[in-house]
């Protein structure tokens, strides 16, 4: 995970350095998502059919490959082309290891929780590790290291376990299905099986949930760091808040399993996240007090780390083994939607109104679409059969 987080620190503060406006800069953030948003589905996929590690490292290495480009581009358009490649290549990396910890957990929220633990070390490293290495060197040395996360992956990600299966057993009885060339090509087939696992009630839930806790990360790693550098904050300050969010969002994990204990998963999840987006939200009301400001990132981060694992096991749960990639990809793509949507719209708006305006006006919107999301979750609620207090997810 921090191989994702300190690329996406690193582009606000590089174009920042370029002299690019709030407008552009959402734009950057936003593109790293668009090519991942009509991919997900199809390279979910494919590490459901022929192994999740091999998928994984091939997008490891494209990264990692295209690291040293970024300091080289120093112009809007070019760098936009960088970001749309890198960032897909990052996502597709992250996606493939909630896929394998889905296909070994079985959707156990206290390991999917241990998991999302561990991963917030690498997202705590990366902000402090990226501001302090470009406030000492500028885009040069920050990349290298980007490049440097890579070969670290590269050793440790063939050490990971890999699940027993790519697929699920053919009809003929052979084993595992052999990579062609036209396997490369996405497949209509794919995409609609895909899709249709929206029909189940967890998973589209809990999918439209997880695309709007997504909104708040967009949130932070945009305007945010804008905001921030507005108010004469340094990389390695901005840097110790993304931390502290992380951090927090590690040990918040560690309660998902007894968060799936104590009350229904599908509220927990919505509150959760009705009440991180009214965090962000209040940032510019804060003051640029510093321990204020770190206060709300760690409250912000404990939820979002309770809700994360909550949403990954209602959707393991809510489908076989064989299915995860796919169910994984499906969940990447809403999100990448919303991390296409909400920069350029958030840096729009803070061009037109104002930077901190923004946080106000962005927030009571999504604010707003939670209440659909309650009303859904009480009709699901009042339908569920009398004695059953924990229906199967699927139901």
């Amino acid at each position: 995970m921090g191989y994702v987080d300190f690329y996406t620190f690193l582009i606000p503060l590089y174009a920042l350095s370029l002299g690019m406006d709030a407008s552009e800069i959402g734009i950057l953030v936003g593109a790293r998502s668009i090519a991942a948003m009509f991919l997900s589905i199809h390279i979910g996929v494919l590490m459901d059919r022929f192994g999740t590690r091999k998928v994984t490292l091939f997008f490891v290495w494209v990264s990692m490959a295209l690291a040293p480009l970024f300091p080289l581009v120093p112009g809007f358009w070019l760098l936009l082309l960088l970001q749309l490649v890198n960032g897909a290549a990052v996502s597709f990396a992250w996606s493939g290891v909630q896929t394998l910890i889905a296909q070994l957990a079985e959707g156990d929220a206290r390991y999917l929780g241990k998991f999302t633990f561990f991963a917030r070390l690498g997202s705590t490293t990366a902000p402090i590790l990226g501001g302090a290495v470009w406030d000492c060197g500028g885009a040069w040395p920050a990349y290298l290291v980007a490049a440097a996360w890579g070969a670290v992956l590269t050793v440790a990600l063939p050490r990971a376990p890999e699940a027993e299966f790519f697929a699920p057993p053919r009809q003929d009885g052979t084993g595992r299905a052999r990579f062609r060339a036209r396997d490369i090509w996405p497949r209509a087939s794919d995409y609609m099986n895909s899709i249709m696992l929206i029909a189940i009630p967890a998973i589209a839930l809990s999918m439209a949930i997880m695309s709007m806790r997504t909104s708040t990360y967009s949130i932070q790693t945009s305007v945010y760091v804008v905001y921030l550098a507005q108010i004469g904050l340094v990389g390695t300050t901005i840097g110790i808040l993304f931390a502290a969010a992380e951090i927090a969002s590690g040990f918040g994990a560690l309660f998902a399993g007894r968060a799936m204990r104590l009350g229904d998963a599908q509220r927990t999840m919505l509150g959760g996240t009705a009440l991180s987006i009214l965090l962000i939200a209040m940032t510019p009301l804060l003051g640029g007090i510093l321990a204020l400001l770190l206060l709300f990132q760690v409250m912000r981060g404990w939820l979002e780390g309770v809700i994360q694992p909550v949403v990954l096991s209602v959707q393991a749960r809510a489908v076989g083994r064989h299915q995860q990639g796919a169910v994984v990809g499906l969940r990447q793509t809403g999100q990448r939607l919303t991390s296409i949507l909400i920069p350029p719209l958030m840096g729009a708006i803070a061009d037109r109104w104002g930077v901190s305006e923004s946080f106000f006006i962005l927030g009571v919107f999504m604010l707003l679409l939670c209440v659909p999301l309650a009303l859904i979750i009480r009709l699901l609620t009042r339908l569920r059969p009398r004695g059953e207090d924990r229906p199967r997810l699927a139901d």
